[in-house]
């Protein structure tokens, strides 16, 4: 891959696509196995291993995909953790299969320090590299990516309460404790907002359908907000399946 951006930015090509874009993933067997898993309990999947100690364990390379297997048998439920659960495009509707999606983002700064300390700490990049890589991606993160937080049905969105401005010379991560959490619901009604204000600490509300908690709270009120919700969704899949 290092070896086809060179080539690309050799030629002055500005448009080589990235893992964020439509072009470097596979959205239309990500659809058809949403939609494979709704209708049978069935799917296939398969893993890309990003470095050594995820490679080693299936004899391949770093930076390759093992090869597709079924899902587990008997299964409850579909946890898809990556970049593309709420995409639609001409391409596929990710979107129309899913139950409940949840963005977990930090404001955009904050996400760029992550990135640098990470490539930088733990992948021996340059700051000016790591850089280079997040202005190649902006497009597709702002036409792929972005688009996805408007379609979730909850967000939470990690907000540091510390100088960011310039997120290409801090030299640590805001902590969570240094955070607040803003929790967005795309529809408020049949949340309990006064349970949660009593359950979390010092939170408040900022918007009819918002509420902002502390960042050291956010793992209790991911629990709070989400365990009922997916309880709700379970229970309506056991009575359909009950009929």
């Amino acid at each position: 891959m290092k070896k086809v951006i060179a080539e690309a930015e050799a030629r002055n090509d500005c448009n080589l696509p990235t893992h964020f874009g439509s072009a470097c993933n596979e959205l239309a067997e990500l659809e058809n196995m949403f939609k494979t898993y709704s209708e049978t309990g069935h799917g296939k999947r398969r893993f890309y291993l990003h470095n050594e100690a995820e490679a080693k364990p299936y004899g391949q390379q770093p930076g390759t995909f093992t090869p597709w297997e079924d899902l587990p048998e008997h299964t409850d439920l579909l946890f898809y953790e990556g970049l593309h659960g709420a995409y639609v495009g001409d391409d596929a509707d990710v979107n129309q299969h899913v139950d409940l999606a949840i963005g977990v983002v930090p404001v955009v700064n904050l996400e760029w320090i992550q990135k640098i300390h990470r490539d930088t700490a733990g992948r021996g990049y340059s700051v000016e590299a790591v850089t280079h890589t997040i202005l190649r991606r902006m497009s597709d993160y702002v036409n792929y990516i972005c688009p996805q937080f408007s379609r979730t049905h909850i967000n939470f969105q990690r907000v540091p309460v510390v100088d960011t401005s310039n997120p290409f010379i801090a030299r640590d991560i805001p902590t969570l404790d240094e955070s607040l959490v803003v929790i967005r619901f795309r529809d408020p009604h049949g949340v309990d907002f006064p349970y949660l204000l009593t359950m979390i600490h010092d939170s408040f509300m900022s918007r009819p359908n918002i509420i902002v908690v502390p960042g050291g709270k956010m793992e209790l009120a991911m629990q709070l907000v989400l365990s009922p919700t997916i309880l709700d969704l379970m229970e309506k899949k056991w009575k359909r399946s009950a009929k």
